[in-house]
């Protein structure tokens, strides 16, 4: 009887944790698809009269969303691409070699993750108003890249410490040179962690709003999660607009995780293990 009444009890936990973790992502949902008298409604609708996607066809009309969201994909593929390229290198680089100042290096790596980002927001600032990057995309994708490396290094350390070099150095008794060991035998191997350091990185960029709102002020350049803070307006939020705008903005990372839900699993879990 206690066995099955701990067993009740657990499965009635998992379904109301299930029910709090699911229902804001509902809500978002049914909130962009009612009429804009039901928004605020009382009492409160969990389900909407009539379904309507009139704050869809409106910040599609009315707003550029369609460029915002070519501006996110572009600035998150182009960094996370390039975050990937250095990353490789340098996790590579800290795993195969013992240097002298190799604790030194990956200490300050660790340091960076301990600060928040906003405390460099100002000199990031005046270096790239200095620099005449200003109101441009290479702003975004140089300051996501540099802020990036580390944690993406970190990761990817893991990896490399889990593949022996005996299999490079077979490869470079067959002729290869080490960059060719690397790129040909050691990174097929470690494509999963490769992929989940991708994602991550891709994900970071795209939800970014500090940086992007600070760097760009053009409207022809703004990034997604910039133009859904301008759904906040002084005195009022235009919530079937937001709402509506965030499932749009969702869509292509829900895509993005469902195409590579194995190789996040897989290369997490790996990378994990040793750092």
């Amino acid at each position: 009887m206690k066995r099955h009444l701990m067993k009740g009890s657990k499965v009635v936990f998992l379904a109301l944790y299930l029910i709090f973790m699911v229902f804001p992502l509902y809500w978002i949902v049914i909130t962009s698809l009612k009429p804009q008298k039901e928004i605020f409604s009382f009492p409160l609708k969990y389900w909407p009269s009539e379904l309507t996607f009139e704050n869809y066809i409106n910040i599609i009309k009315i707003s550029k969303f369609h460029v915002y969201i070519a501006n996110s994909l572009l600035i998150s593929l182009s960094a996370a691409l390039i975050v990937c390229c250095i990353a490789v290198l340098s996790a590579y680089v800290l795993a195969r070699y013992k240097f002298r100042s190799h604790r030194q290096v990956m200490l300050g790596f660790f340091l960076t993750q301990m600060l928040p980002g906003f405390v460099a927001l100002a000199p990031l600032y005046l270096l790239m108003s200095r620099l005449d990057l200003i109101n441009t995309r290479y702003s975004l994708i140089l300051m996501y890249t540099v802020g990036l490396i580390p944690f993406s290094t970190i990761l990817l350390k893991g990896f490399f410490e889990r593949i022996p070099s005996s299999l490079e150095e077979a490869a470079m008794i067959d002729g290869c040179s080490r960059l060719s060991a690397l790129i040909r035998v050691i990174m097929p191997v470690m494509m999963n962690g490769i992929a989940a350091t991708f994602i991550f990185a891709f994900v970071q960029n795209w939800n970014e709003l500090f940086m992007a709102v600070l760097f760009i002020d053009n409207e022809s350049l703004k990034t997604l999660p910039v133009a859904m803070n301008s759904f906040v307006m002084k005195f009022d939020v235009d919530w079937g607009a937001m709402s509506a705008g965030t499932v749009l903005s969702v869509i292509p990372t829900i895509a993005l995780f469902a195409i590579a839900q194995r190789f996040i699993v897989e290369g997490l879990t790996q990378g994990a293990v040793k750092g």
